[in-house]
Order: structure tokens, then sequence, then C-alpha cells
């Protein structure tokens, strides 16, 4: 076999998304050849994704036209030929718009290609003693052969014009009845894992996926997953898995200043955003995230996502630490957010309550004290969990973003005087207060609070989402709160 020893290493993309074929420098002279099949930093210079191989296997095509395939396996693969020369036929089995799509080529030492996770591959041996060699990315293991799917090489649906006709190649009894592509089913997507699913996010996160018909999700809290014990990650195998929504942490922000509260807070926002990081770094998973504007001093109006981290007491300590630990993770995205709603316990549902107690002549409450020198904007989990879905779905770059409702900068005595407008018409019943007096004669620890909470949304704006008017969704949740 004769080689072109002055090309020089490019890559072609193909009409299957993701699929690329290398050409290689092949050095030679009279005594044989060298090539380097795999060079990590000039191939991913050129688009190989960083795919992290942990396994290397060979196969032997005793004799020419040993014909195998089509299989697409859940991972992604790197083939190259080490004698010898394949007619490979690739076909997407993925869901979506390129599901059937096939591309064919020749492969000799010269050459090799890139096959992302769920494209099916099949290899026909058009020499004797023919061998490829391929990367892995993930260890086979029974949970992943469940997912393996398959579609027949003799489809003519594919129109694979095969250089030996089938009938005369050497074939598996088991490739002879794979499925055709009308009746194939698609590469299951990798796995979501979502934590702390029963927290306001969490559930947010899940509503998300179930209304719009998202598969692959799991969802645990801290009795069935506490990813901050280092045992807990024994059981996972995590190579199935292609995402974490991080939607846990230790909320407390009081309760973290005392001798109690401290370590769970640490425990929770800090030493478990670091196990999780560990494992989305060793398998190449998108780690999400969630930070707090308790990272900052509220000193600044309006936080960017670049503003140094200067946090005033535990809660935003751990908070900082944890996000430290995450941005570890090559593939993660943190969303940066503040004064969170969403279902459950929170500010707006217990301003809710009041009203109705100030409302309530038999009951002797007359009006609500609440602060004025503490600014920002909502953060309703709804719109948090459509943010985080269309990083992912967007493939956005990997970073933080700041996250929450867009409009006006209000202080709490105005967002708790709305609320009672919104649920009984009594807002004037709000009397504003400073932090201080507020806190005058509290019996426990009270953390330090940002003055200023707003952040500034102009990067999440940039990469395609606009939040939407807090005041506008905050009108919604009350009304929806009172059956309106």
């Amino acid at each position: 076999m004769v080689f072109d020893f002055e090309k020089e290493l490019k890559v072609e993309k193909t009409n299957i998304p993701g699929l690329l074929v290398f050409d290689l420098p092949v050095h030679g002279d009279n005594r044989g050849w060298f090539k380097e099949n795999w060079q990590r930093a000039k191939m991913t210079a050129l688009g190989l994704p960083d795919f992290g191989p942990v396994q290397n296997n060979i196969s032997f095509n005793a004799t020419k036209g040993v014909t195998r395939g089509i299989h697409a396996e859940p991972w992604d693969k790197y083939i190259s030929i080490a004698t010898g020369e394949i007619f490979g036929a690739w076909v997407d089995l993925r869901p979506g718009e390129s599901f059937g799509q096939v591309y064919t080529t020749r492969l000799d030492p010269s050459k090799a290609i890139y096959v992302p996770r769920g494209v099916g591959n099949s290899f026909q041996a058009l020499q004797d003693g023919t061998v490829y060699t391929y990367l892995v990315n993930a260890h086979w293991s029974l949970e992943q052969k469940k997912t393996y799917t398959f579609v027949n090489l003799a489809d003519p649906e594919l129109g694979i014009e095969w250089p030996i006709p089938l009938e005369e190649s050497e074939r598996s009894e088991a490739d002879l009845h794979h499925p055709m592509l009308r009746d194939a089913k698609p590469m299951e997507p990798k796995r979501t894992l979502v934590t702390g699913c029963n927290g306001q996010l969490g559930r947010a996160v899940r509503a998300y996926a179930e209304a719009h018909g998202l598969r692959g999700f799991e969802y645990t809290d801290i009795d069935e997953f506490d990813f901050s014990d280092p045992a807990a990650y024994d059981k996972y195998d995590w190579s199935l898995y292609g995402t974490i929504i991080n939607a846990g942490a230790y909320t407390a922000v009081d309760k973290a200043e005392t001798a109690e509260g401290r370590p769970a807070a640490w425990k929770a926002n800090a030493q478990g955003p670091a196990l999780l990081a560990r494992v989305a770094k060793d398998h190449h998973i998108t780690l999400v995230h969630v930070s707090s504007d308790y990272v900052f001093d509220g000193t600044a109006d309006l936080h960017s996502e670049d503003e140094a981290f200067a946090p005033l007491g535990v809660y935003g300590q751990t908070k900082a630490a944890g996000d430290i630990a995450v941005a570890n993770a090559p593939e993660h995205y943190i969303l940066r957010s503040s004064w969170v709603i969403g279902e459950g316990r929170n500010f707006v549902k217990t301003m809710m309550m009041l009203s109705d107690r100030v409302a309530n002549p038999d009951d002797q409450l007359e009006q609500v004290t609440v602060v004025d020198d503490q600014y920002g904007r909502l953060t309703f989990t709804k719109d948090m969990a459509e943010a985080i879905f269309h990083l992912l779905d967007s493939h956005a770059p990997y970073g933080t973003y700041n996250l929450t409702g867009s409009g006006a900068v209000r202080n709490w005595a105005q967002i708790a005087s709305r609320v009672f407008e919104l649920t009984n018409g009594n807002g004037e019943k709000v009397k504003p207060i400073s932090t201080a007096e507020y806190f005058a004669n509290a019996k426990a620890p009270v953390s330090p609070r940002p003055e200023h909470s707003a952040l500034d949304l102009s990067k999440i704006k940039a990469a395609g989402y606009t939040p939407a008017d807090w005041e506008e969704t905050l009108e919604a949740y009350v009304n929806k709160e009172l059956g309106k």
C-alpha cells in the first residue's frame, strides 16, 4: 500500500453531526512507516472533542469480506487502521433531525474517524489480516450494554453500496437479524441526575423536564444520595451520565452562623460541590450548579459574574467555596441567583399569609415590619429551570451566568407591600424598617446580608436567554396561589 508521506494532518466534517474524518500524516521509507495515530493537542485544535479515552481496543479481521455492524454504542470512539483497509458505513441512530443519515468512506492507515455516541458503525475488511484499533471513553458494563442499538447492514433504505456484496461477506448471526431503520430504536440520551429534587429549584427542574417530555432523568435528595459523602458516589456508574443538575444546598442563612449549622453548611455547600466537580471532570459530565448573591459583600450596586468574592457571613463563604470547586470541572454552568421564590416555603408565601392575618379582623396583627435597606430582584425557580435548559440545549459557553428576574431593583419592604396589595389590597400595612432595627433584639446569631443584591444580566441575555420581568412573574405567582 502506498501512502502520501507529505500530506498534513487535517479534519473533514461529514453530513452526520459530530462525525469527523482525519487525514493522518504517515512517515515511511524502505523499512516501513510511522504515524501519530492520535495526538490530543493537535487534533483537539482541529475540532476533535477532548473526549477522554479510557480504553484501547483492537479488532482483527482474518479474511477479506469480514463485515461487522451496524452497532451504536453509548460512548465516543476514535477509530484508525493498523494494517489493511476497510470500507466503513456510519448511520446516525441518535434521536433528532439527523436520525438515519448515512456516511461511507474507506479507511487505511492514513485515515481515522471520530464517531460520537449513538452513531452506528460498520466495517467491511477489504484485505486479509485487516486490523483496526479504537479508543473509547467509557468502560464496558452490563448497564452500558443495555443501551446499545442496531440497524441492519442490508437495509435498502440506507442505500449502502458495499464493495463486497453482503451475500458474499462473512457476518455474524446477530448482525443478520438486526432491525431495519424503520424499526430501529434511537439511542437513549445519557442520563441526567438532579440532586436536591425536593427543594424549590429541584421541583421546578422536574416540572420542566416532565412538561417537555425529556427522558433519562433521575431525581435524588439527600436521603438517597448525599453528594457531600464520598462513599455515596460508589453506587453509580458515572459513565452513564451526561449531566448533573445540583439543586441541593444548605440555605439556612442565619443557622449557618451557629456551631451546629456551620459544619453542615460547609459540608453541603462546599464539600458536596467539590465532590460533584471531581466526578464531573473524571467522566466528562456537564455540571450545573446554583450560586448566590451572598458571595459578594453588596457594596456594588450591580454585580457582574467576574466580581471578586467578598462574602460577609458563613453561608456566603460556603457558597463561594462551592463556586470555586465547581469551576474546576471543565464542563460547568454556575447560575448565580438572588432572592429565590418557588414551590415550598418562601418569602412571597409568608407575606401572603401575613396579609391574610392583617386582613382578618379577628386577628390581632395590624401591620408587618419588613426591611427596606436591602435591594435586589426576585428569582423565580421556573425561570431558573428555563435558563438551565437553555444553556444546556444551546451549548452555551461554559462558565458563570447571573440569573434573576429582569426589571426594576426594589427593596424587601417594597416587594412585601406589593404582595400584600395583590393578596388583599392592603399594601399600606407593610411598615419599612432598617435591618439593624429589625434584628436589634434577635436572640440567635444573624448572618450579615449584602445591601445590594442586584445582578447584571447582560451575559445570559447575550447567550440568548432573556429573563422575565420579576414583577410580572410575581403577580402571576400570587394570582395562581389565590386560585385566580
